[in-house]
């Protein structure tokens, strides 16, 4: 199915082809037409002007002047009218006729391969379908090797159509640029002979260019003639390497059983019952996915989910009169389907693979390896069970009164070793005998403080639309980031690591199974908002605050692999059931396919507030060294003015020492050394102040 959707793209493209060549070639057409249009009006004219001289005009005044200018301006139109008609020529061979053989042979024959490739694919659809009316009970040798040949005849057939028809769409990608390039190229190559016959002066950059584009078309053609060449020879070499295929039933000893698979896809017919004891079988695509059955349908896109085949049962049935038949319950017990496979070998490895999936295995490390292990066990499942009712009361929890836990819904038709299996890969994720807690903590019951220390938060309820009682102003409005998103609260649950995806993973899973379980199908609607400093679970109709989860305490997020609208975080925090010890709550989410913008606005904003952090801690260290700076500053402008004090006190002295110093200037001095005093002076300039 994967190569019938991929077939279908490129048929887009050649129909998109067609249609864009089509309405290239009316366009070069009008070219065309206009060309032989103005080269047979230009003759027209020329031959009017010649006649010019035989025409008798009442008042016939200098006709001979005129006559012979007239017969001048003839010769060269005349010259110009051969000109076009070389022209039109040109066009004719070099831009009309490459287009008209692209679109005339090369399209035509896209949609000849296509009809003979529809037509051998049916005859392949009615052969399969004849064989698979084959008689178990009624075995006639002639018509089983008729109908065998006839298998065997139509789908070499139809494998050696698909094989040309897919050559031709390979090719078709070659054969548009020849056909785009080579009638431009032979337009412009028409019109540069056209003036080069009137002119001599042709730029010779243009026909450099020309020159490049003709070198281009002929690499384009012999890398084609390459490519065709190689996969021409390619189609040989399949056809020899395929021709054990083609037989529907081919032979064990040459193909053997592989009973360790966990994923598997091929051809099934599926038995849809239309009455009591009437039916119709379908064939279909079918494929796993994980845990899922998928079948698509011939000409879908994509595949939709047949069957949650986890811990369902598959035993070989007879079937009415049909051979190979394998029979599918679910879980439950509730919906069972009967699938029929085309050969013994695909017949046995469609019942290990579904029931190595449905013991879980495929979510192991090794799952080759592990089904290796229980090969035994899937082995038994390809006969009947005695009673549907054991095999499925084996599969049921234990007690309703029990806490969902990892292991409540990993039990599989395995067993005791199943069990164990199970018990191993999820100990080493999820603590044992967690409970899952299905309903997220209401505003009224946030002031508990078990459940407060579960959140990782306080009792006190906060509104981030800074619309709270009190006039506290609101810590989300000033971040930076503040993103809003509707989610559905799965569950949570304690767990033993959280430094690996997988830890995420393996919650989802168990939170999922654990409520298909206990059939558990409510959930808490709430708006995420996502800030650089906290995660917020706000109710959608009071805007209250249910939860918060401070960014740092966030340790790990992740999306689902497959399914993008599950999320999941995990919340570290100290408490939980060691009250000593940090523990980590994974906090599973539902959203509207935005599991991936959620985390990466997480990402985004972990990644502002580190920024934010690591700039706090810069200018923190910045203001440091500018305190140590204007310190510094300060201690020597304290000690130059203590310098410039001290000079000013020598120089007094110096004066008062003097013979002729008046008394008055002692007074000076005095003064001055009171005011040097109240100028915190040096204890040495006081002393030289008071001997003065």
């Amino acid at each position: 199915e994967t190569t019938r959707s991929l077939l279908g793209v490129f048929e887009e493209d050649a129909t998109a082809i067609s249609n864009y060549m089509n309405q290239l070639y009316q366009a070069m057409h009008r070219i065309y037409d206009a060309q032989n249009e103005l080269s047979a009006a230009t003759h027209l004219t020329s031959k009017l002007l010649k006649e010019y001289e035989k025409q008798r005009f009442p008042l016939g005044g200098d006709d001979e002047v005129m006559s012979s200018t007239l017969q001048q301006f003839s010769k060269v139109i005349d010259e110009l009218s051969s000109c076009h008609a070389v022209l039109s020529t040109q066009l004719a061979d070099a831009m009309m006729f490459p287009i008209t053989q692209f679109k005339e042979r090369d399209l035509k024959e896209i949609l000849t391969l296509k009809e003979v490739f529809q037509i051998a694919s049916n005859d392949h659809d009615a052969a399969i379908n004849r064989y698979s009316r084959l008689s178990k009970k009624k075995e006639n040798d002639k018509i089983k090797y008729e109908v065998t040949e006839d298998v065997y005849t139509s789908r070499k057939k139809q494998h050696q159509t698909m094989m040309h028809y897919f050559c031709a769409l390979n090719t078709l990608q070659y054969k548009k640029k020849i056909a785009l390039l080579e009638p431009l190229l032979g337009y412009m190559q028409a019109q540069i002979s056209f003036f080069k016959m009137g002119s001599e002066n042709l730029s010779e950059q243009l026909e450099e260019f020309l020159a490049n584009i003709g070198t281009s078309v002929q690499n384009v053609r012999r890398e084609m003639d390459g490519d065709v060449e190689t996969m021409q020879q390619t189609i040989e070499d399949l056809e020899v390497a395929s021709d054990p295929l083609y037989v529907p039933d081919p032979d064990p000893t040459r193909f053997p059983v592989n009973r360790n698979l966990t994923r598997k896809a091929g051809y099934l017919n599926a038995r849809n019952k239309t009455g009591l004891v009437s039916s119709t079988w379908d064939r279909q695509f079918y494929f796993t996915q994980g845990g899922n059955l998928m079948s698509q349908a011939r000409g879908d896109v994509a595949g939709g989910l047949a069957m949650d085949i986890d811990n369902c049962s598959v035993m070989a049935v007879d079937c009415e009169d049909r051979r190979y038949c394998f029979q599918i319950t679910s879980f439950d017990g509730k919906k069972s389907s009967i699938l029929q496979a085309e050969s013994k070998k695909d017949h046995e490895e469609w019942i290990c693979t579904i029931n190595n999936i449905s013991k879980q295995i495929y979510l192991s490390e090794n799952p080759e390896e592990t089904a290796a292990r229980v090969n035994q066990s899937a082995l038994e499942a390809v006969t009947p069970s005695p009673s549907f009712q054991q095999r499925h009361e084996s599969l049921r929890p234990a007690g309703q009164s029990r806490p969902p836990t990892a292991r409540t819904s990993s039990s599989g038709s395995l067993g005791s070793e199943s069990t164990s299996l199970a018990a191993l890969s999820l100990d080493s994720l999820v603590a044992p005998d967690t409970p899952i807690q299905f309903d997220i903590i209401s505003p009224v019951c946030e002031d508990q403080p078990g459940q407060a220390k579960a959140s990782g938060q306080g009792g006190r309820r906060t509104n981030p639309f800074g619309e709270s009682g009190g006039s506290t102003k609101s810590e989300t409005e000033d971040s930076i980031l503040h993103q809003l998103f509707i989610v559905r609260f799965l569950g949570s649950m304690e767990v033993k690591s959280d430094d690996h995806p997988d830890v995420v993973y393996e919650t989802m899973r168990q939170i999922l199974a654990a409520r298909a379980i206990h059939s558990i199908f409510r959930m808490t609607e709430s708006h995420l908002l996502v800030t650089c400093d906290c995660l917020k679970l706000i109710d959608p109709q009071t805007q209250v605050t249910r939860l918060t989860f401070p960014l740092p305490c966030v340790v790990l997020y992740a999306t689902h692999q497959e399914n993008k609208r599950l999320f999941g975080f995990v919340l570290r925090t100290s408490g939980g059931r060691s009250e000593s010890n940090l523990s980590s709550v994974c906090y599973i989410f539902e959203s509207n396919n935005e599991g991936e913008k959620i985390c990466d606005s997480v990402g985004l904003a972990k990644q502002i507030a580190l920024h934010a952090e690591l700039d706090r801690r810069a200018s923190e260290k910045q203001k440091e060294i500018e305190r140590v700076k204007e310190k510094q500053q300060k201690e020597l402008s304290k000690q130059r003015q203590i310098e410039k004090d001290l000079e000013e006190q020598s120089r007094l002295i110096a004066a008062s020492s003097r013979p002729n110093q008046a008394s008055s200037e002692g007074q000076f001095v005095v003064l001055s050394s009171s005011q040097s005093e109240e100028s915190d002076l040096g204890e040495e300039g006081k002393k030289r102040e008071s001997e003065a």
